[in-house]
């Protein structure tokens, strides 16, 4: 199933989704009014959250396709996003380029450790059709597409589709300037939804494919797979919770492997597009700040 937030309501809820079927989880049970509600009470009954979701789609409120996509919000609020770097070919290539000190990506894209950073709060990550931000000091910025991890107390539960914006100006400066090219306000989308572990067939097979338009003009077009991920999501999970005390329910983006052209840069206005297979489109324009 896929889960989905509904916003712009004057209650909070969780909706399903099984094919064309829309169910108002919120309805059965107000006590389920968040995607973090649903994996808890998974976690407390030994179930998987599909399971759970099938136990109150009796008792549901059946909901209209178009209602969804009207309402539909940020589909999970993450304690915390981190994400990982230099797990496909193509990025490693590009953050050669665009740095002074390219072994050190080499090195990552060739070592047993990936690299694992802090991404965003909850307050600095937003959803579908919401805007994404490029920093007002940064002259080369991107959005990078990502297939999306979504724990719950470290466990994989779901994925969701995610969009780490990047300014690759400020961290081509130096290395360790990374937390001010990745973290700051708007510097994270997620979304349209959740999708259970149960409806993904294989994350290391997927299509993603992200698109952006300025004007009514396509700037970039391309896909790629998970496949060409040099390491598994549950090496990278392993990596990321091991000596570390994760939150209850975090976010782990997985690396990109759609690049644009170096003379690319994102621009207020633009919009986003990024598909990956089982889970949905994530759309969203761009705003500085």
């Amino acid at each position: 199933m896929r889960y989905h937030a509904l916003a712009g309501t004057e209650r909070s809820a969780l909706a399903a989704s099984d094919g064309d079927d829309v169910y108002d989880l919120t309805s059965a049970n107000p006590n389920v009014e968040t995607f973090s509600d649903l994996a808890r009470a998974a976690n407390i009954t030994e179930q998987t959250i599909d399971d759970v979701a099938e136990g109150l789609i009796d008792d549901a409120e059946r909901l209209s396709s178009d209602y969804l996509d009207e309402r539909i919000g940020r589909p999970v609020a993450p304690d915390e996003v981190w994400a990982t770097g230099v797990t496909y070919h193509i990025s490693e290539q590009a953050r050669e380029a665009e740095s002074g000190t390219p072994d050190v990506y080499l090195d990552v894209y060739e070592g047993d450790r990936p690299e694992i950073f802090f991404k965003a709060t909850e307050s600095r990550t937003v959803g579908p059709r919401e805007t994404v931000g490029v920093r007002g000091d940064s002259t080369w910025d991107v959005p990078e597409p990502e297939l999306a991890v979504v724990l719950y107390r470290g466990e994989i539960v779901g994925y969701t589709v995610g969009n780490d914006v990047s300014s690759r100006s400020i961290e081509g400066e130096n290395p360790l300037y990374l937390p001010q090219a990745k973290i700051y306000d708007r510097c994270c989308s997620i979304g349209p939804c959740v999708a259970s572990t149960e409806s993904v067939s294989d994350p290391h097979g997927l299509e993603m494919s992200m698109r952006i338009e300025r004007d009514g003009t396509v700037l970039y077009e391309e896909s790629t797979s998970t496949s060409e991920m040099v390491k598994s999501c549950e090496e990278l999970v392993s990596y990321f919770t091991r000596h570390n005390v994760v939150p209850e329910m975090a976010v782990l983006l997985t690396g990109t492997a759609l690049v644009p052209d170096e003379g690319f840069t994102l621009e207020p206005g633009d919009h986003i597009g990024i598909e990956i297979d089982d889970i949905g489109v994530l759309e969203n324009t761009v705003t500085t700040v």
